[in-house]
């Protein structure tokens, strides 16, 4: 496959992940791209304008573009985009009949619509990897229209290869979705080494200006999946006076707003305004000193296809405490890169984290063994992976799906 139509509607990688809709899937899009191109490929993203000023077309560097298709209103909040799906697949297809792109590779459910359109229209093999799914997420709690499990139960009959993050999600899709297990793919995302490595906890203190004493450290966009909540219960039941808890993330999604009204004013409630700090959305590679500073990361989530804010934790050599579900069940082995907790109850959470805190010789050989474990995970890797997809699709015949 010489060219790579990369579809990402909602999210552009030229956004910083952490803010508003943007993020572990925005770094995917980047970072696999990214590799791609370094390994020879050409790829262009085509995500959904939002702003006056970014130009049209950005070339990132060589063999790496991305084309931002006018398809709405730029402030269409995320649960009205599903209008403009065909508008954004109307005005990509006519870039990708005017270059020479062989193969689709579209990212959530709303891409994964337009891919399924242009898949047929120009006779391109279509790979979808969804990220989250609707089915899933219901399962535990999230409300999600059913015309977005109906569409990515659409897309998954047709899709030539769907890309899975783990082989919980392999499970996810044939369970929920009847998907043909020959026609899924595991390729796991990967992180960034160069960035997110181990460091010495008392200089990232310093850079950031934290100070001393044991933190805890959530990052991720402020939504209820995401838990929150859980994590700041979590420190009043550690009953550890000087231990705090750094939230590293903004708000996101339609719930957004309230959830984040709604954990401080928990916070100010449990009498924690000075054990709490909220941080705004960090730049990528800023997050690694965020890490490095902290004493242990805690991921109560109620859902993750993958979670990789667990492996950029584990590269830099810090345990994590993480919810049981989904890609955590296999980025976090249990008793020795972290613990996995089953349920959302905050005193088995604080449970975990004490043991860490309270014995620093375990903690330490635990963070070995994390950063070595995350050393399996490179975006190079994913890169090598998603290229022999792509020869390989090119050699089949599609699926048809009328």
């Amino acid at each position: 496959m010489r060219h790579l139509a990369v579809l990402s509607m909602h999210t552009s990688p030229l956004v910083q992940p952490g803010s508003g809709d943007s993020g572990g899937m925005t770094v995917y899009v980047r970072e696999i791209v990214c590799s791609l191109a370094r390994a020879g490929g050409q790829a262009t993203v085509f995500t959904r304008r939002t702003d006056d000023r970014t130009p049209e077309v950005v070339e990132v560097e060589p063999g790496f573009r991305v084309v931002q298709v006018d398809s709405g209103h730029h402030d269409l909040p995320k649960e009205r985009l599903p209008e403009v799906v065909d508008e954004f697949a109307d005005r990509t297809s006519s870039h990708l009949v005017d270059d020479d792109f062989d193969g689709l590779l579209a990212n959530y459910w709303l891409s994964g619509q337009a891919g399924h359109r242009l898949k047929h229209e120009l006779d391109l093999p279509l790979i979808t990897v969804f990220h989250t799914l609707a089915r899933v997420k219901a399962e535990t709690g999230d409300f999600e229209p059913q015309r977005r499990m109906d569409a990515e139960a659409e897309v998954i009959r047709c899709s030539d290869v769907i890309l899975a993050n783990s082989g919980e999600e392999v499970r996810q899709l044939v369970h929920h979705y009847g998907a043909v297990e020959s026609r899924i793919e595991i390729v796991p995302p990967g992180v960034d080494h160069s960035l997110f490595s181990p460091g010495f906890q008392d200089d990232a203190r310093d850079a950031l200006g934290i100070g001393p004493g044991e933190l805890l450290l959530f990052v991720g966009r402020i939504q209820p999946l995401k838990g929150v909540d859980v994590a700041i219960r979590t420190l009043v039941e550690l009953d550890r006076p000087d231990a705090r808890l750094a939230v590293v993330g903004g708000a996101s999604g339609v719930d957004g707003p309230a959830e984040e009204l709604r954990v401080r004013r928990l916070v100010a409630e449990l009498g924690l305004t000075d054990r709490v700090l909220f941080v705004p959305p960090q730049p990528h590679g800023q997050l690694a000193t965020w890490y490095r500073a902290s004493d242990v990361v805690v991921m109560p989530s109620r859902s993750e296809s993958f979670g990789l804010v667990a492996l950029e934790a584990a590269a830099c050599g810090v345990p994590v405490v993480a919810a049981s579900v989904g890609g955590l069940r296999t980025l976090v082995r249990h008793g020795r890169t972290g613990y996995l907790v089953e349920g959302r109850r905050p005193a088995d959470y604080a449970a975990h984290v004490s043991s860490l805190l309270d014995d620093f010789a375990g903690a330490t050989e635990m963070a070995i063994c994390a950063a070595e474990h995350a050393w399996s995970y490179t975006w190079a890797t994913t890169a090598a992976r998603l290229h022999r997809v792509c020869d390989d699709i090119s050699l089949r015949t599609l699926v048809d799906c009328s």
